[in-house]
């Protein structure tokens, strides 16, 4: 993958950009079961980082799951949160209220309300900056990336999770024999995230994957699901709403073309993505004119002499 000068990114193949945008928008009352419970596996994976930061940052909460985003605050008991993103005032207000009584999640809060607003945070003072299940749904992905990357402070880090290319391959291949367009656009790959990461500066990128294979009973019960996770932004999805003929028509395709385990019930697969990286100490390319921020100068001035 070549490198993409900043400013310059086009959209991820595939994905439409309204529609992605109109669904980060959406307003929802609570966050879906399966990114609480990706949420959950990625939260197991901080216990091999030693450093714990004193600030840290939950990019759009409502959607990376509530249930989560506690995990984390009960590992960093002392730190400072800032939500930010999509949903960021609706999830400030639902872990408030959804709070049990002696354990208040936003307390490091008292003296004012969570931060909403992304250009009200503080840049450059995050130890960490958590984002799950985001960026497979962001058509300009690098420069999502590099805004969490001025959030972070020298050394600080970023976990995300995403969607990766082998998910939902049972459901692409019904569509595929029934002559349909895609149910999803594509995912990006594992490796390609990875090298996204170093190009807009992380340092370190590790990456890891594992499938998750949910069963059903039926495919109306599939549908619901698939439908409070997330919608179709493939750009080459069917053009305005489809009639009760064709929503009974998907139903008997996926109950005949999706595979079944031994008791019958239908199976959907996922490909789960998750990252770790590091914003180093900037460093300023030696030229015959150099030019630094003072945010980069003053970080590389705190740094011990070699």
């Amino acid at each position: 993958m070549q490198a993409v000068p900043p400013g310059q990114e086009k959209p991820v193949p595939g994905l439409d950009p309204v529609a992605a945008r109109r669904w980060r928008e959406r307003r929802r009352s609570e966050s879906p079961w399966l990114h609480e419970e990706i949420g959950a596996r990625m939260a197991e994976r901080l216990g091999w980082i030693k450093q714990a930061p004193a600030q840290w940052l939950d990019w759009a909460p409502l959607n990376g799951g509530l249930q989560a985003h506690r995990l984390v605050a009960e590992r960093y008991p002392e730190a400072r949160v800032e939500l930010l993103g999509p949903g960021a005032a609706a999830a400030a207000d639902s872990l408030r209220r959804l709070s049990p009584r002696g354990w208040n999640p936003l307390k490091w809060l008292a003296s004012g309300p969570a931060l909403h607003d992304e250009s009200a945070a503080t840049a450059g003072a995050a130890g960490l900056l958590w984002a799950n299940m985001a960026l497979h749904q962001e058509p300009l992905p690098r420069a999502l990336l590099s805004r969490w990357l001025d959030r972070l402070a020298v050394n600080g880090f970023l976990m995300f999770s995403c969607l990766g290319p082998d998910s939902l391959r049972e459901l692409r291949a019904v569509y595929a024999a029934q002559g349909w367009p895609a149910p999803c656009h594509d995912f990006t790959d594992m490796h390609d995230w990875g090298d996204m990461l170093i190009e807009v500066g992380f340092a370190e990128p590790v990456m890891d994957m594992e499938r998750i294979t949910l069963a059903y009973p039926d495919a109306r019960r599939l549908l619901r699901d698939l439908r409070d996770w997330g919608r179709n932004l493939n750009q080459a999805r069917f053009a305005g709403l489809r009639g009760r003929g064709w929503a009974q028509a998907q139903e008997r395709a996926l109950e005949a073309g999706l595979p079944r385990n031994e008791q019958g019930q239908l199976l959907l697969s996922f490909e789960v993505n998750y990252g770790h990286a590091v914003k180093p100490t900037p460093r300023v390319r030696l030229e015959s004119t150099s030019q630094v921020s003072v945010d980069q100068m003053r970080a590389m001035l705190r740094q011990p002499r070699a």
